[in-house]
């Protein structure tokens, strides 16, 4: 278990350091999912990128991992809007993928287990 729960490990640093680098890849991509209502999409988009990074960069040092699952999980909660404004907006382009009304549910559906995979690591 603790081999599994290692490469589990390294396999959520590296999907959070690139969610967080193709923030700032691919920032129009992100300005079309925040909800419309929210201000400054630019910052907001700099901002969720900046700690999707740093939070992949907590999780390796063990004193800071519970710290940094934590606030994934609170992170994933407060993109919640996104995800349910992409179900309410698909079918919608975002660059070069198209999020279909199957795809932008699925994407709703796989918060929960992010947050639990998150949550793993909050334990020793």
């Amino acid at each position: 278990m603790h081999l599994i729960k290692n490469i589990s490990l390294i396999i959520l640093v590296i999907g959070y350091m690139l969610a967080g680098i193709n923030h700032f890849i691919n920032p129009t991509a992100y300005y079309r999912i925040i909800p419309h209502y929210l201000p400054y999409p630019v910052v907001i988009n700099m901002v969720a990128g900046a700690a999707e990074i740093l939070l992949a960069l907590l999780l390796i040092p063990t004193q800071t991992r519970p710290l940094a699952a934590y606030t994934i999980i609170l992170m994933l909660i407060a993109f919640l809007p996104v995800h349910i404004s992409m179900v309410s907006d698909a079918p919608l382009k975002l660059g070069k993928l198209t999020v279909t009304p199957l795809l932008a549910w699925i994407r709703l559906a796989l918060q929960p287990l992010l947050m639990a995979w998150a949550w793993w690591y909050t334990k020793s």
